[in-house]
């Protein structure tokens, strides 16, 4: 099943760069671009994710295998990147990335932890994945418990599922009265912004599958005994609900991507395409930042006579 799915894969990558489907909604031809001007949300306008193709590659590497060993050609430059990150935070430099990643089951958070944050030094990464609130967590404001997963200077922070479940699935389910739901959104953009003025750059991801990729994923986790634990039949019934969580995540897009933490949409069909796409968008910010190994405050020259005496 799984060589079969593989087949399926390389034989959707061979199609033309522009994927099939629905094509973006006012993107440009593909062209050498920095990927977050491409991939970004517009700001203060509707988000209509049916004209969004799951499966278009806008632009990068055209194929599987290129796409992956250009992802793998990233993972030195991210590296050091964090490096100098970190290395600036011990000078006083409180900088640090916020990577958060939203998207339906099976749109492959986890797979983008795994694949993706495997570049970096584990020891400078902090990643948090939300399940539904714990009794005391419900007993505080939505956002407290977020306020405590977050990365400290030099550090970069992961969230599998976020503060965003409280406009998703609160909105879906009706966890919430729709007066306090609508305050939501409005709370959420004024607290990004006051991290993004504490030195936190955030980069919200929505990976974007399509309602067949995910049958397909799905049904591989059942015919596949060693994936039965990530199967839940609670699946089934959430997935039963996809218009409403389309327009759940229509509603959060529009409403939540600023000038300080837009969003990105990243067409999550393609594994391989949603790994090199993250991974340019997460050096491309840590770039703009350019963080500086910080000088040393000794004497150089001193220090190393001192060792050749010794």
């Amino acid at each position: 099943m799984a060589r079969a799915k593989e087949k399926k894969d390389d034989k959707k990558d061979g199609k033309a760069a522009k994927g099939s489907g629905k094509k973006r909604r006012g993107s440009p031809p593909v062209r050498s671009a920095a990927l977050r001007e491409l991939l970004r949300v517009p700001v203060g306008k509707p988000v209509d994710l049916s004209s969004y193709s799951a499966s278009e590659i806008p632009a990068g590497p055209s194929g599987k295998a290129a796409g992956i060993e250009a992802t793998a050609r990233l993972a030195p430059r991210l590296a050091e990147l964090q490096e100098r990150l970190y290395a600036a935070s011990t000078a006083g430099d409180r900088r640090r990335l916020l990577l958060v990643l939203q998207g339906m089951d099976t749109s492959g958070k986890g797979g983008t932890v795994k694949h993706v944050i495997g570049h970096f030094n584990p020891s400078g990464c902090r990643i948090r994945a939300f399940k539904a609130p714990t009794t005391e967590e419900r007993g505080h404001p939505f956002l407290w418990r977020i306020n405590r997963a977050l990365p400290v200077p030099g550090e970069i922070g992961i969230f599998d599922r976020s503060h965003y479940e409280d406009v998703l699935i609160a909105r879906v389910r009706d966890l919430v009265p729709r007066r306090d739901l609508g305050r939501r959104y409005g709370q959420i953009n004024r607290w990004e912004e006051s991290l993004a003025d504490d030195g936190v750059t955030i980069v919200k991801v929505f990976l974007h599958i399509s309602y067949e990729e995910q049958r397909a994923r799905l049904l591989e986790r059942l015919d596949n005994p060693d994936k039965h634990w990530k199967f839940n039949a609670g699946d089934i019934e959430e997935r039963a609900l996809w218009p409403a969580y389309q327009e759940a995540y229509e509603l959060a897009l529009e409403r939540c991507s600023t000038s300080e933490a837009p969003w990105y949409l990243v067409p999550a069909d393609r594994k391989w395409y949603r790994n090199w796409a993250i991974s340019t968008l997460l050096m491309e910010h840590l770039e703009a930042l350019d963080p500086r190994y910080p000088p040393g405050d000794f004497d150089v020259a001193e220090c190393r006579r001192q060792l050749l005496a010794s």
